[in-house]
């Protein structure tokens, strides 16, 4: 097992793609179409399955779970123990991690659209 610092450091850099992946696919524009069309089966579906299916597409928390999972598999991160209870606890790890980076990203973006907004303000003032 490598050192302790390490495992940090993997944890918290593993954690940067996952929430920019999970972030894209739930919140920009790129992915639009296919999100609306998940939004819609996700309240539409007859089936409880197919509605949550779809649901996991919407939501950062949910999607950043299974991008946790296919890092975990591309890397063969394991958190602290040797064995399969090291990938459980990499993947809530990494789980959280990345959403507190996507929480921080989250406020940064709506400061920058409240300047924006200000700014538009200031120059029709003018």
């Amino acid at each position: 097992m490598p050192v302790l610092s390490v495992q940090v450091a993997w944890l918290f850099l593993l954690a940067i793609p996952t929430a920019c992946i999970a972030w894209t696919v739930t919140h920009e524009e790129v992915f639009r179409e296919p999100r609306e069309y998940c939004v819609q089966q996700s309240t539409n579906c007859k089936s409880i399955a197919a509605r949550k299916f779809f649901y996991l597409f919407t939501c950062e928390y949910c999607f950043s779970h299974y991008v946790t999972i296919f890092m975990l598999i591309l890397t063969g991160f394991k958190f602290l123990l040797p064995d399969w209870r090291g990938y459980l606890l990499a993947g809530f790890s990494v789980v959280w991690i990345a959403n507190m980076y996507m929480s921080i990203y989250a406020i940064i973006k709506i400061d920058i659209k409240k300047e924006r907004v200000a700014l538009k303000k200031e120059e029709q003032a003018e």
